[in-house]
């Protein structure tokens, strides 16, 4: 697996401009490659790859000598990006996503990512080099603000720019994860907006997690300088003060929302005795666009607020990439099943109710009441274990034979059916989720 550790940098003006001047570079280096595919794409013209793009960075040096200032790697590495960016297009446009864009041409106002992938850079415990042939020779050389990571073997340093003028060094290493061992114990997870995840094990004890949606706190502040800035002239000095503070405002917003989600996924990890964690399979893109479909179908304006909660907050998507990568790490694996109608279903009986996101308690007929987001963690782990045969032949480290806490956790469910009792689940109040 590969991990990347971020630190901020400081550079000076002098290195600022240079650093400007590569990052110019690689934006025209990507741009006409893309212009160069489009063209063959109009002109039904095959044989427009990274190999051929690649093959004539040499020819394009060769006629403009600046292209030569960059390291060589750096300008394979955007071409690469270009190739990376269409597969990723086509690959959402074949499984359905009709909203996929193809890439875009890169503006000059933002800064192009050097990447300097293999070589090209010297890294120490206390500092950093990147090569490089400007005309002004000004060492790229940057000291760290903290320690760096010396276990694994470095694929690759980046170097970025974010619009509140903060530079940052990227550090991707290649570390092998510990050995996985199926342990019998699973810990099934649905993922939510009002709660950032409910999980549940085989013992039925579920965990409710709610969501500290730092965005609401920050949504007024920003809309307050964001109407200042906009009644202002673009580009006066009141506009590009405005305009710095709401940046930081959304910077900020956006790592104390990233730095929750960080905590929560690094505690529900290691305190659970499950070696294997089962999330739902589900997209927040999805979600969206089937809630507007329904507003645009029904005539409503229901759930206005879904696109704000879902969109540009990682509650689920992100969420998850973070579930996979900490479990890795300590030997666990993520698993990712369908989560369709789950919420919808009541996990005792069956039977399938109409469920808007208004409704929290799932009330059945079999006398099963309990919380929505619970009963869908059970029907995702029931839905596993029922079905586990299948994932063994896409996930080959499952064991295939079944503990006897998974056949007890099916045997309750099915007791629980025939005997239709009042069956009410609530969270356990603490993170010791085993």
């Amino acid at each position: 697996m590969q991990l990347t550790q971020q630190i901020r940098i400081f550079p000076t003006l002098e290195q600022e401009e240079v650093l400007w001047v590569l990052s110019e570079k690689c934006r025209l280096i990507y741009n006409f490659a893309l212009a160069e595919r489009r063209d063959a794409y109009k002109n039904v013209v095959k044989g427009v790859t990274y190999r051929k793009q690649q093959n004539d960075l040499p020819i394009i040096k060769e006629q403009y000598p600046e292209y030569k200032w960059v390291y060589s790697k750096v300008l394979q590495q955007c071409v690469k990006k270009l190739d990376e960016d269409f597969k990723s297009f086509f690959s959402k446009w074949k499984k359905g996503d009709k909203t996929a864009h193809p890439p875009k041409y890169k503006g000059k106002q933002y800064f192009t990512t050097l990447c300097y992938n293999q070589s090209g850079f010297k890294l120490s415990e206390k500092d950093v080099r990147f090569s490089h042939k400007h005309p002004s020779r000004i060492p790229l050389k940057f000291a760290f603000t903290h320690p760096v990571i010396t276990k694994g073997k470095i694929k690759q340093v980046e170097v970025k720019r974010y619009q509140n003028s903060e530079w940052f060094i990227y550090i991707t290493r290649e570390v092998k994860p510990p050995d996985y061992n199926d342990n019998g114990l699973y810990y099934a997870i649905d993922l939510g907006v009002s709660n950032l995840m409910t999980g549940i094990n085989l013992h039925l004890k579920s965990k409710q997690i709610k969501n500290r949606r730092v965005d609401f706190y920050w949504k007024k502040k920003i809309s307050e300088v964001q109407s200042k800035r906009d009644h202002c002239k673009k580009g006066s000095h009141r506009w590009l003060n405005y305009n710095t503070k709401l940046l930081k405002m959304k910077q900020k917003c956006a790592a104390q929302m990233k730095d929750y989600q960080h905590f929560i996924a690094n505690k529900v990890v290691r305190n659970t005795k499950a070696k294997t964690i089962i999330v739902g399979d589900i997209s927040a893109k999805q979600m969206v666009m089937r809630n507007k479909y329904k507003r645009l179908q029904h005539n409503t304006t229901s759930n206005k607020t879904l696109n704000y909660s879902l969109q540009n907050t990682g509650s689920i998507g992100r969420f998850v990439e973070f579930l996979t990568y900490k479990a890795e790490r300590i030997g666990k694996r993520l698993i990712r099943i369908d989560e369709s109608h789950t919420s919808q279903t009541c996990c005792v009986c069956g039977k399938v109710h109409r469920m808007p996101l208004s409704r929290r308690m799932m009330n059945c007929d079999c006398g099963n009441r309990m919380d929505r987001d619970i009963n869908s963690a059970v029907n995702i782990m029931s839905r596993f274990l029922r079905n586990k045969s299948n994932y063994v032949e896409k996930y080959d480290f499952l064991s295939q034979k079944p503990s006897m806490t998974e056949e007890s956790f099916l045997k309750r469910l099915d007791l629980l059916r025939y005997t239709a009792p009042s069956l009410s689940l609530t969270g356990d109040g603490g993170l010791a989720v085993s």
